[in-house]
């Protein structure tokens, strides 16, 4: 993960602030609460893009809190694919800043340096590689040789490899954060300080009246960017952030001759085993750790009893002792350090949310009330979030996908004590190895971990998900079990296959219960989802699946919706999108003032998938409904009795194979599944998990919400066609964009490619070759047990989109080959019946 927020030394003195402890208006579009990087970001931007009457405020002096003592470390990596293009947009802006706005920002750019020294580590760096070739920012993989040659004061005995970003740096954060305030007044923004909030209250008309000691302000819509005191402003809308700060130590030495005597300025090192970062500070070094989960420190009084009321630019006190290990290591890496003194020793707080990632974006439950709160790493985020919000809040939709930062992935599962087990995970994670299907363990299970997670946990291997713990893969005698994380096949691998085959031949049973699940009801219910959604409106009794989209047509969701009764519905969407659906939902409701009924009943509702040649015949000796393809065909839902308990069928299944969904009261769960695997005893019934999920899904070429589609695709490049109706008569949001997509034609093409590999296999976001050039990406990949070699969905130019087309795919640092091939690999169960009926004999 990336080492930012922690201080830089240099604070400038030659800017002083003028503070403006008043009001001048009562009445504002954006109110922005909290004077760090982040909120004076979002200030400059909403102004620049030309919105009128945006005020911020803060409640001591601008950067107090955790910006003004940061390290301002900037980077183009990022692990995430996502986070690249907050970082990329950051450093390009402070590039130009001091020329736009007259103000030193005291910008270093040398470049920075992971170091590799462990084999694992250069396969990580050559994942990461693979991820870095479809971005357009500059990163290399480097020999040894070429890392000493940029840094020629380490102990090369440890380098095995480096992973090299030429355009990184370090920027001072005080002069940063006044650069964007002046640029902010400049375009017409009201910064205000010192002036606290002391309450938000909301008015029916979805505007906000904002205390302060100097009078009330009424605005549009808040936007958190309070940092450390999130929670308290979070509290007065009755919501539980869940932030906590960490204790960040940093030390920073005299100076040092060997240093001194160098022609240019060392790049920012990364020592990923000895887990700290390490840069040049004048002519000494500046260098901070991350400590293990178990030596960190929480200040987490301020969780239970609040932020104290003056704290703004104090700062802990230091502990040395707590970061002698990484003091140690640095030393051996970076010797002259053994002769330095240290000057400084800073311990300041940082905010941590629990997976280390911000929170932002508008928040689900409460109206226009926006977050950009939780930031680890302010300074490198604050360009780009102040960019992507300002550009959401105009636009009424996100520029580009970034669910990962949705503040709406936490929910009532998320307690102060799951916060605090995760904050000191992440922590001391900071540098831990990323590997693919990474899960971490801290403060699970949540309380909404599933009604079979205690028949479950010792059979499989759990994967978290919103809460949820959902089994991944079952052990079978022999099977070397847990949690083994590699960049190459693993213990799971055949494990895997066995259940595929299970699904395919036999019957199996996973549990689906995360799904996110809602009723809709009410007099304009087929009204509004008609608006919602591209699809039709699904019939009584039947079941189908909708994608709601952007108003400029991509991807913000994909549902499955049920018609149970006249007007009333069910929509169910995966785990990691409940309140980022919900939300979406909610807010049009408001707009168009439909008069329906939204209830969340994800946490009421179990859900089991039974699928494979026998699903039939095993739930059949469980009912009396006729279950026959005649009675109860595919796409059609219906209430009904299993063992006595009741259950909403649904006839589909993400396998492509033969299966039903079944909805019913959680806490039937064990009961249900006791009954169905009892009665699947004969035809050899056993569990599957979400790995075989994924290849059983990729083999008949569905699409996944997030990997193959998202905010960043529109559905016509996706191949989603089928599921959009532009010709029906209701004006669904995007249809208008979408026609013109479709007259202009696609720039590119989701294409289905399978690949020769050895022992790695595709997982998405690897980069795409055609001729020595990067031309796509993947979006997610799996082994195919069917086929026996790898298989990948990928985006490409529409040119290279033919069946046949060779191309490459970039894994581990090696080019395999890859040929597009027409989909699915493998036809679905109802394709099959419907080839055989009319006497033709389909492809497994």
């Amino acid at each position: 993960m990336e080492n930012i927020t922690v201080f830089h030394v240099q604070g400038n003195t030659e800017l002083k602030e003028n503070p403006s402890p008043s009001l001048r208006k009562d009445k504002a579009d954006t109110v922005i609460i909290g004077g760090g990087c982040v909120g004076v970001s979002l200030a400059y931007h909403l102004a620049k893009a030309g919105l009128k009457d945006v005020i911020l405020l803060e409640k001591s002096e601008l950067t107090a809190g955790s910006t003004w003592h940061a390290a301002g470390l900037t980077t183009y990596f990022h692990p995430g694919i996502n986070l690249k293009k907050i970082h990329a947009y950051s450093i390009k802006l402070y590039e130009k800043l001091e020329e736009e706005t007259g103000q030193a920002v005291g910008f270093h750019q040398p470049g920075s340096i992971r170091i590799a020294s462990t084999p694992t580590r250069v396969d990580e760096f050559k994942y990461q590689m693979t991820r870095a070739g479809w971005h357009p920012t500059e990163q290399y993989l480097i020999t040894p040789e070429k890392v000493q040659e940029l840094f020629p004061l380490l102990n090369m005995d440890m380098v095995l490899a480096g992973l090299y970003n030429p355009g990184d740096g370090h920027i001072d954060p005080y002069s940063l954060t006044m650069a964007l305030a002046a640029g902010a007044r400049k375009y017409g923004a009201q910064l205000n300080y010192p002036v606290q909030v002391t309450n938000l209250n909301p008015r029916s008309d979805g505007t906000w009246e904002v205390e302060t000691p100097l009078g009330v302000i009424q605005a549009k819509r808040i936007v958190n960017t309070a940092g450390f005191w999130a929670r308290e402003i979070g509290k007065m809308v009755g919501l539980e952030h869940p932030l906590i700060p960490v204790h960040h130590q940093y030390v920073v030495t005299s100076t040092i001759p060997e240093v001194k005597a160098l022609r240019r300025e060392l790049p920012v090192i990364r020592d990923l085993e000895g887990s700290y970062y390490l840069r040049q500070e004048r002519d000494g070094l500046l260098f901070g750790p991350y400590e293990s989960e178990k030596k960190m420190k929480l200040q987490d009084s301020w969780v239970t009893n609040g932020v104290p009321p003056g704290f703004g630019k104090e700062l802990f006190e230091s502990d040395l002792d707590r970061i002698m290990e990484h003091i140690e290591a640095a030393m051996e890496m970076v010797p002259v350090l053994k002769q330095a003194n240290i000057i400084n020793t800073i311990a300041g707080p940082i905010t941590y949310s629990p997976d280390i990632l911000p929170m932002v974006g508008p928040h689900q439950g409460v109206r226009n009330y926006w977050v950009a709160i939780g930031f680890g790493y302010g300074i490198i985020h604050a360009g780009g979030i102040g960019k992507y919000l300002s550009d959401w809040i105009l636009e009424g939709e996100p520029p580009f996908d970034l669910i990962e930062l949705d503040p709406n992935r936490y929910g009532k599962w998320t307690t102060t004590e799951y916060t605090a087990a995760k904050a000191r995970e992440s922590y001391g994670f900071n540098n831990i190895v990323g590997y693919p299907k990474e899960e971490r363990f801290a403060g699970r299970p949540t309380e909404r971990a599933g009604a079979l997670y205690d028949l479950l946990r010792s059979k499989c291997s759990m994967g978290f998900h919103a809460g949820w713990e959902q089994p991944h893969w079952f052990y079978k005698p022999g099977d070397e079990i847990g949690y083994k994380p590699s960049f190459r096949r693993t213990n799971w691998f055949d494990p895997v296959g066995r259940e595929y085959k299970q699904v395919m031949e036999k019957v199996g049973v996973i549990d689906l219960s995360p799904f996110g699940k809602f009723k809709v009801k009410g007099t304009d219910s087929v009204k509004l989802l008609d608006h919602l959604f591209a699809n039709v409106v699904p019939k009584v009794g039947t079941t189908n699946i909708s994608h709601m989209l952007t108003p400029r047509g991509k991807v913000y969701a994909e549902l499955t919706v049920s018609q149970l009764y006249p007007g009333e519905f069910m929509l169910v969407t995966g785990s990691g999108s409940e309140l980022h659906d919900l939300r979406w939902i909610e807010e049009e409701i408001v707009r168009g003032g439909y008069k329906v009924e939204i209830e969340n009943v994800t946490d009421e509702m179990g859900v089991l998938g039974v699928a494979g040649p026998y699903a039939r015949q095993v739930l059949q000796k469980l009912t009396a409904e006729d279950l026959s393809d005649v009675s109860f065909k595919f796409l059609q839902s219906k209430h009904l009795k299993l063992s006595d308990i009741a259950v909403t069928a649904i006839r589909i299944s993400y396998t492509g194979e033969l299966g039903w969904e079944l909805y019913h009261r959680k806490e039937d769960s064990v009961a249900l599944y006791s009954a169905i695997m009892e009665a699947g005893q004969k035809e050899g019934i056993d569990n599957f998990g979400t790995y075989a999920l994924n290849a059983l899904r990729l083999e008949k070429g569905f699409r996944a919400w997030g990997a193959e589609m998202n905010c960043d695709t529109n559905p016509l490049e996706a191949g989603l066609e089928y599921f959009v109706k532009l010709n029906k008569p209701a004006d669904f949001i995007g249809k208008q964009t979408l026609k013109q997509i479709k007259e202009k034609g696609l720039k590119r093409r989701l294409v289905y490619l399978t690949l020769q590999t050895d022992d790695v296999d595709p997982e998405g976001n690897e980069s795409v070759w055609h001729n020595g050039k990067v031309i796509g990406n993947t979006t997610s990949g799996s082994f195919s047990y069917s086929a026996q070699r790898s298989l990948a969905f990928a985006y490409v130019p529409i040119e290279l989109s033919k069946v046949g087309q060779k191309l490459e795919v970039e894994l581990l640092g090696k080019n395999y080959s890859a040929t597009v091939i027409q989909e699915p690999l493998v036809l679905t169960e109802p394709t099959r019946m419907r080839l055989q009926r009319k006497g033709e004999s389909p492809k497994i």
